[in-house]
């Protein structure tokens, strides 16, 4: 998901800033279907992997990693849910040209949760190889 999120951050919400306002109803109905097929699985995968973490860690791993992980994905969740949605929404039913800058201003705290996630991630595989 952290070269997802850095591939949305740098080169998709920009490209999406750019969109004519009478294109935006179009492109944004087609991004969000077209995200949702390609992001459905990977995202319910890293939620059931970061509870499974949190019930059967191994003991290798330090108990704090896993509910770092798990905090970060809350973050990551929290901001899409609460956050990016809406926008996506507005830009669908009602565009204006500030609606694609304040998707990439507003994407950056995912953007950071998801890379500090891939870091615990990495600690927690390390943890895994070294014991």
């Amino acid at each position: 998901m952290t070269g997802v999120i850095w591939f949305v951050q740098w080169v998709h919400y920009p490209l999406l800033a750019k969109v004519p306002v009478d294109r935006a109803v179009e492109t944004a109905i087609d991004h969000q279907r077209r995200t949702g097929q390609v992001l459905a699985i990977p995202m319910a995968v890293e939620g059931f992997t970061t509870l499974g973490l949190l019930i059967i860690r191994p003991e290798s791993v330090h108990i704090f990693w896993p509910w770092f992980g798990a905090v970060l994905l809350a973050v990551a969740l929290g901001s899409t849910v609460f956050v990016s949605v809406p926008l996506h929404a507005k830009m669908a039913t009602n565009p204006t040209t500030d609606v694609g800058r304040r998707l990439v201003v507003t994407n950056w705290p995912r953007t950071i949760a998801w890379s500090l996630r891939a870091v615990a991630c990495s600690v927690m595989i390390l943890q895994v190889l070294r014991s």
